[in-house]
C-alpha cells in the first residue's frame, strides 16, 4: 500500500509535506475527523487529495462555487486523479460521473452543499462507500464568520449518517470564535483543531491614504505591467470606471461584479484565469472561486468588508509562494459610512457588535504605527514578532506626530459651530479664511476663529481622517456634517492622544515596494528559457482547454529554466512535476529547453 508520502511524490511532484500538512493528512489517513485552519496558499487541497486517493472509497469535497471545483477537477485530472464534479452546468458530465461513481472507479467527487444537502444526493451517496468528507471554505458554516452561507449548517446530518467516515473542515479564515462554532456545527471535537498560523509571509502589505485613486493606482501598476492581479471596488460603477482608466493606459483590465450577465461574469472570469487579461476589476462578487497561484497583487480601492474579507482577499495573491503585493487606499470616511451601516442595520445587537469590531479591528490596521503584518495577525489571537520587514511600515518607518491639541480644537470647532458642517468648512474657520457663507453665519465671530492658521489644510485633513478612524467624528448621516462621537470626550479633556502620520496623505508605498521582487528575477538565459516554456505552456493549455496553471505553476516553469534538466530523470527531479505530468509532457519540455540557450 503507498504511503502519504509515496502519493505525494508520485502524483504531485513534492518530496515532502511543507508546515503542519503531514498532521492533517496523517489523522485522515487513520480515518480521524481534523479541523484545519490554514494561510491560503498553505496547500489545504493535498491535505484530503493525498488521503482521498489512498484510502478505499470515494473522497467527497464539498466546495462552494462551480468555479473552484472546476479548477480543481481540472488540476488533479491533470496528475492522473479520477476526479469529477457534479453540477448545474453540464447534464451530460453529470450522467458519465453518476456511473463513474456507480462502477467505483472516481478517486474525488466535487459537490456544492446545496446539492450535498439534497435528498436525491442523499439516496445515491448513501449507497458509495466513502474514504473521507472534506468541507472546503468551512468559516462558512459560522454565523461568526464573514462569508455565512446557511447552506453549510445543512451538512451535519450528511455527516452523522457516515459514521465512521473522517470528516475534515479546511479553512484559510477563521478567528476563535468562528473556528468554535465551525467545530460544533460540524460535529468535530476541539482537539482535532490544527491552527497552522495565518501568515503569509510572501505578501508585502501597504496602505495609503486615497487621496487621488486613479494616480495612486496607476503608480502602483507601473512597474507590474503585465503581472496578473486582481483590484477590488466597492461599488458596480467603479469596477467600470476603474477597468475602463486601466485599459486606456494600456493596462488589459476587465470589470467583473454581480450585475453582469451569468454567461459574461464566465467569460471574464475564464480570461482572467487563463492569462488572457493581466488585472480584474471586481467587487466581492469575483470571491471564492479565485485559485489561479500566480495572482502577483491586490488592491483595495475601497474599504474591505472586514478584516477577515481583507486577509481572504489579499490571501488571492502569490498563492505559489512567490513575492506578492496587497496595497490598500483608505479614507475614513469609509470608516464613517461603514459604522453608519451596523449602526442602522436590522441584525441582532450581537451581530451588530462582532460586526463593529471587525471594523476596529480593520482601521487599527490601516492606521498601524508600527508592523501592518502584526497588527494582522493579532486579530487572529497570534501573538507576532513587532517587525516582519515586508510591509510599507516595516521597510521605510514613517513619522508621526501629537496632534491632541489640534484634535480639541477641531472637536471645539464642530461643536461651536452646531454639529452641522463638514471638515471643509469647520476648517475655514479655523484658519481664519473668511467668505461669504462664514460671515452670513457669524462664524468669522466665534471663539474658534483663526485659533489654528498655524497648520496648513492639509494637515487638518489628515487628523480629520484620523478623528473619523477613532469614532471621535461621525457623519450625519442626513445632513452630511460632522458631529462628535463617542470618543471625543476622552480627547477633550486630554485623557486620550491623537497621533497621526506626519504625511499620511503622501503616497505609498515607496520607492523599494515598487521595484520589481528581487526573489523573481533571473538571469538573461534562464529568463529566456521561461518565456520559451511559458508560450510552449499557453499552447498547451488553449489546446486542452484549460488554465494554463493547470498545465505547470510558474513556480515549477521557473525551476525547470533555471535548473535546465536535459533527461526525463533530471526533469522528475524538480517540485510539482509528478509522474503523470512527466509521462505527458516530459519529452516536449525538454524540446522545448533543447531549442533555446544553454548557460546562465
Amino acid at each position: 500500500m503507498d504511503t502519504p508520502e509515496d502519493i505525494l511524490a508520485q502524483v504531485f511532484g513534492f518530496a515532502s509535506f511543507r508546515g503542519r500538512q503531514a498532521e492533517v493528512v496523517a489523522r485522515l489517513w487513520r480515518g480521524e475527523d481534523v479541523a484545519a485552519v490554514m494561510p491560503t496558499g498553505a496547500g489545504k487541497s493535498i491535505c484530503y487529495q493525498v488521503p482521498a486517493i489512498g484510502r478505499p472509497g470515494v473522497g467527497l469535497i464539498v466546495s462552494p462555487l462551480i468555479a473552484l471545483m472546476r479548477d480543481q477537477v481540472a488540476n488533479v485530472s491533470a496528475r492522473g486523479v479520477a476526479a469529477a464534479a457534479l453540477t448545474s452546468e453540464d447534464p451530460a458530465a453529470n450522467a458519465q460521473t453518476m456511473a463513474q461513481l456507480r462502477a467505483g472507479t472516481l478517486s474525488l467527487l466535487y459537490v456544492s452543499p446545496e446539492r450535498a444537502t439534497s435528498q436525491g444526493f442523499r439516496e445515491l451517496i448513501g449507497r458509495t462507500p466513502l474514504s473521507l468528507v472534506a468541507i472546503d471554505e468551512a468559516h462558512c458554516v459560522s454565523q461568526w464568520g464573514h462569508d455565512f452561507r446557511p447552506e453549510y449548517r445543512q451538512l451535519r446530518p450528511l455527516l452523522d449518517s457516515f459514521p465512521g467516515v473522517p470528516r475534515g473542515a479546511f479553512t484559510a479564515t477563521a478567528d476563535k470564535r468562528t473556528q468554535a462554532d465551525m467545530l460544533s456545527n460540524l460535529g468535530i471535537a476541539p482537539d482535532a483543531l490544527i491552527v497552522a498560523g495565518f501568515d503569509r509571509p510572501n505578501i508585502r502589505y501597504a496602505v495609503a491614504a486615497r487621496t487621488a485613486p486613479a494616480r495612486q493606482l496607476r503608480d502602483f501598476l507601473a512597474p507590474r505591467r503585465g503581472e496578473s492581479g486582481i483590484v477590488y471596488a466597492g461599488t458596480r460603477a467603479r469596477t467600470e470606471r476603474v477597468a475602463e482608466q486601466l485599459s486606456a493606459d494600456g493596462i488589459p483590465a476587465l470589470a467583473y461584479h454581480a450585475g453582469l450577465a451569468p454567461e459574461v461574469r464566465a467569460a471574464r472570469q475564464r480570461a482572467f484565469t487563463h492569462d488572457e487579461t493581466a488585472v480584474m476589476v471586481a467587487t466581492v462578487a469575483f470571491g471564492m472561486g479565485v485559485d489561479k497561484p500566480d495572482v502577483r497583487f491586490v488592491v483595495h480601492v475601497d474599504l474591505p468588508g472586514s478584516i477577515e474579507a481583507y486577509y481572504q482577499e489579499t490571501g488571492r495573491a502569490g498563492r505559489d509562494g512567490d513575492p506578492a503585493s496587497a496595497f490598500l487606499l483608505f479614507d475614513a470616511g469609509d470608516v464613517a459610512l461603514a459604522r453608519q451601516r451596523i449602526d442602522g442595520s436590522t441584525a441582532p445587537p450581537a451581530h451588530r457588535e462582532a460586526d463593529r469590531r471587525r471594523l476596529d479591528a480593520l482601521v487599527d490596521y490601516a492606521e498601524a504605527i508600527g508592523c501592518r503584518r502584526a497588527a494582522l495577525l493579532r486579530h487572529f489571537g497570534e501573538d507576532p514578532p513587532a517587525a516582519c520587514g515586508n510591509c510599507d511600515n516595516c521597510l521605510a518607518p514613517p513619522a508621526f506626530v501629537d496632534r491632541s491639541e489640534a484634535a480639541r480644537k477641531f472637536l471645539s470647532a464642530v461643536y461651536r459651530t452646531g454639529q452641522r458642517f463638514g471638515a471643509a468648512h469647520v476648517t475655514r474657520v479655523l484658519r481664519g479664511e473668511a467668505d461669504e457663507r462664514t460671515a452670513r453665519l457669524g462664524h468669522d465671530a466665534l471663539s474658534v476663529w483663526s485659533i489654528g492658521r498655524d497648520l496648513p489644510a492639509h494637515d487638518w485633513a489628515t487628523l480629520v481622517r484620523r478623528l473619523l478612524a477613532l469614532n471621535a467624528l461621525i457623519v450625519d448621516p442626513e445632513h452630511r456634517g460632522l458631529r462628535l462621537g463617542p470618543a471625543a470626550r476622552d480627547i477633550l479633556k486630554g485623557e486620550m492622544a491623537v497621533v497621526v502620520r506626519d504625511d499620511l496623505a503622501a503616497a505609498r508605498p515607496g520607492r523599494r515596494e515598487r521595484q520589481a521582487p528581487e526573489a523573481l528575477a533571473m538571469p538573461k538565459l534562464a529568463a529566456a528559457r521561461f518565456e520559451a516554456l511559458r508560450a510552449w505552456r499557453i499552447a498547451t493549455a488553449r489546446a486542452q482547454g484549460v488554465p494554463p496553471y493547470v498545465v505547470f505553476q510558474d513556480k515549477t516553469l521557473r525551476s525547470i529554466a533555471l535548473r535546465a534538466p536535459a533527461t526525463l530523470d533530471a526533469l522528475a527531479a524538480i517540485p510539482g512535476i509528478g509522474r503523470a505530468k512527466l509521462d505527458r509532457h516530459g519529452p516536449e519540455l525538454l524540446a522545448v529547453l533543447a531549442a533555446t540557450p544553454k548557460g546562465g
